[in-house]
């Protein structure tokens, strides 16, 4: 019975994969050298820097930018670190973008990179993500002068792809909220009724051109009195919050340049609650008069925030917190809530906004908040516009709830 052996290809995968470590016993099983090509070499110091026998340790600042590449075959026993800039670019040449992220991602947990990110060469090479976005605003008020423009832009570049993303799809969502039975002569291209348009102009149909030729353009009305929404944001500081803090001001500065949703965007810790309403025009200053940090308080930020609950029947409040409350009397916030729900006011507790992974929060409290009528839930940011349609529509919150955090 013959044994298949592997292929030179497949050993130098499986090196790659398992680290220098595995060098002599992938030699050893496979009766042949593990030769890698040039490429892969360069490949493998990429991976290396990160992923190596010695990924633990944390490497100062000075040691990332002082030291050169060495070779996958050098002569010390413990690999040396290549400069930041050189390894950036080795990862983005050998890596795809997610993969870039995530390795990026890595760095900054296992090797203290974050004081790196201020070093304004460096911040224009890195791949903009949510969480490097995130370490900036949590590390701000350390940004060196000569670097703050750098991790402005930094910023600005992954909240202008969320927002290029996401806002199509909340105008969607509050176009939906049209009125369907009426009419009117204002003419506007996302109020155009398409079927009654089509149906009085069949008559009109050119047989040359193969097209209809409307004479007669009819336009929904837009009920604005009734379809007037107030959007109440509240955000948690508190460092746990700090990605979906990105999301959540994305979603507020939206929101905000849209004339059919009146909105209102608050951040709040223990000792203050600010309203950053003013600053919704742009999300970058918005993000940047966060300030990370501190024990929360949701009553005091729920009742701050009943001040703009003004007509209760089309107020949507959405608190973005994990509700490890740190108050003195947490059953003065259920106390609170219980009465703004029957008011008649729409609630939701996003315990996070992220891509993946169940949210850290305090089930207790959210139990209670539900069983009053405010789902608490953690909601992937593709969901945002969907969960404004639902309110717009009138649609179960505890429904959506169900399946907010399942991929579209």
């Amino acid at each position: 019975m013959s044994t298949q052996h592997p292929t030179p290809e497949q050993i130098a995968r499986w090196r790659l994969i398992l680290g220098r470590e595995s060098q002599e016993s992938l030699e050893s099983c496979s009766a042949s050298s593990c030769n890698l090509s040039p490429e892969q070499m360069e490949m493998d110091e990429a991976l290396e820097a990160i992923y190596g026998a010695d990924s633990e340790q944390e490497i100062s600042k000075d040691e990332w930018m002082r030291k050169d590449i060495g070779g996958p075959h050098g002569s010390t026993k413990v690999p040396t670190k290549p400069r930041v800039a050189k390894w950036l670019d080795q990862i983005r040449n050998f890596f795809p973008k997610d993969v870039v992220v995530l390795i990026q991602h890595d760095a900054i947990e296992r090797k203290g990179m974050k004081e790196l990110l201020f070093e304004p060469e460096l911040m224009a090479r890195v791949e903009p993500s949510v969480d490097l976005a995130s370490a900036v605003l949590e590390l701000k008020h350390l940004v060196p002068e000569k670097a703050k423009a750098a991790a402005r832009d930094l910023v600005r570049r992954v909240v202008d792809e969320l927002r290029r993303k996401l806002e199509s799809r909340f105008a969607a969502a509050i176009r939906g909220s049209l009125g369907r039975n009426q009419h009117s002569p204002f003419r506007s291209m996302p109020n155009l009724d398409w079927p009654r348009t089509i149906r009085r102009n069949l008559k009109n149909y050119n047989r040359d051109l193969q097209t209809i030729i409307p004479e007669n353009i009819s336009f929904f009305m837009r009920k604005r009195r009734q379809n007037d929404w107030n959007v109440i944001i509240a955000m948690d500081q508190s460092g746990s919050m700090h990605s979906s803090l990105i999301y959540g001001g994305v979603m507020g500065a939206i929101l905000a340049s849209m004339p059919a949703v009146e909105t209102h965007v608050v951040a709040f810790n223990h000792e203050e609650v600010v309203d950053l309403t003013e600053l919704c025009q742009d999300p970058v200053d918005l993000l940047f008069g966060v300030q990370l940090g501190g024990a929360e308080d949701y009553w005091k930020a729920t009742s701050f925030c009943e001040r703009f609950m003004h007509t209760p029947s089309k107020t949507l409040y959405i608190l973005l917190a994990d509700l490890h409350d740190t108050s003195p009397n947490e059953s003065r916030f259920v106390k609170k809530m219980e009465y703004l729900l029957e008011s008649g006011i729409k609630a939701v507790t996003l315990l996070a906004i992220s891509d993946s992974g169940k949210p850290s929060h305090n089930e207790v409290l959210a139990n209670k908040l539900a069983k009053l009528g405010m789902p608490c839930f953690g909601c992937i940011p593709d969901r945002l516009p969907d969960l404004l349609a639902a309110v717009l529509k009138g649609d179960s919150l505890r429904d959506f709830a169900n399946v907010a955090t399942e991929p579209r």
